[in-house]
């Protein structure tokens, strides 16, 4: 996966714990920002910084419509979307880019 590629992911501070859904230019420096807690607010206050699901799209366009859509399920059908993927709540960050802060 190109780490600047335009991509919707969700962080997780533990397995089923606190979610955040977000979109980004660059996946790899946003993590960065979020595991260094340089973004400061909802993800650096609850220790949200597990990268568990991420989605890559042709154009942000895409990828901010995919966000917002995400953002309306329910809690129960984030939970499945992530465990269809990932059902060990693995940090793809390690995976993905090598990245393990």
């Amino acid at each position: 996966m190109d780490p600047r590629a335009p991509c919707v992911y969700i962080l997780a501070s533990k397995r089923a714990g606190t979610l955040h859904i977000c979109v980004t230019s660059n996946l790899l420096a946003r993590l960065y920002r979020h595991r260094e807690g340089l973004i400061p607010g909802f993800t650096s206050r609850y220790g949200v910084d597990r990268l568990v699901w991420c989605e890559p799209h042709d154009t942000m366009e895409s990828a901010i419509l995919r966000e917002k859509r995400l953002k309306k399920w329910s809690r129960a059908w984030k939970l499945a979307l992530i465990e269809e993927r990932n059902p060990h709540w693995e940090d793809l960050a390690v995976s993905l880019f090598g990245y393990d802060a």
